[in-house]
């Protein structure tokens, strides 16, 4: 009879430690992140905005977090979605420039909350002739179930000899 008891309580042990592993596995799995998907979200992110900097609407974009940073070629961090969009809009006011992104690379977390996007930029004139092209790097967090921009920096490859 003791052994039975035994026997019984070994099992238990043994079921009820089997299961609380398999709960932690479950934990520990993550969702597989389609890298492809969101590297298209992050390149329809990057035409919006492209699409409304062109008509000189800069106000609507919502690209950029209110908390966000951007560090500009040749200038001051600029800190919070207002004064990003200011800098947009005075660089947007004064020219018939268009400009437009390429996402070449995105990282994303595990858990598909962080993306840090690696592109490139090219800006023309109304001939299409190239006035500026470069690189930049963006980090984007989805908030309310869209990314937004919390900190994005550019470089530029223009060459002055170019002019």
């Amino acid at each position: 009879m003791k052994k039975k008891i035994i026997r019984s309580a070994a099992c238990s042990g043994i079921l009820i430690m089997l299961a609380a592993c398999n709960s932690k596995e479950k934990e520990n799995a993550v969702a597989v992140i389609d890298k492809e998907k969101v590297k298209k979200e992050i390149q329809s992110r990057e035409n919006e905005f492209a699409a409304i900097y062109n008509k000189g609407k800069v106000i609507d974009i919502d690209y950029y977090a209110d908390d966000s940073k951007s560090f500009y070629q040749n200038t001051a961090p600029l800190v919070g979605r207002e004064a990003i969009i200011e800098f947009l809009k005075s660089a947007s006011a004064s020219n018939s420039n268009r400009i437009s992104f390429n996402t070449n690379e995105v990282f994303v977390s595990v858990d598909g909350e962080q993306v840090l996007e690696v592109g490139s930029f090219k800006l023309v004139d109304s001939s299409n002739a190239i006035i500026d092209n470069g690189n930049y790097m963006s980090l984007f967090v989805k908030r309310n179930g869209k990314y937004v921009c919390v900190r994005d920096m550019s470089t530029s490859d223009y060459n002055s000899e170019k002019k």
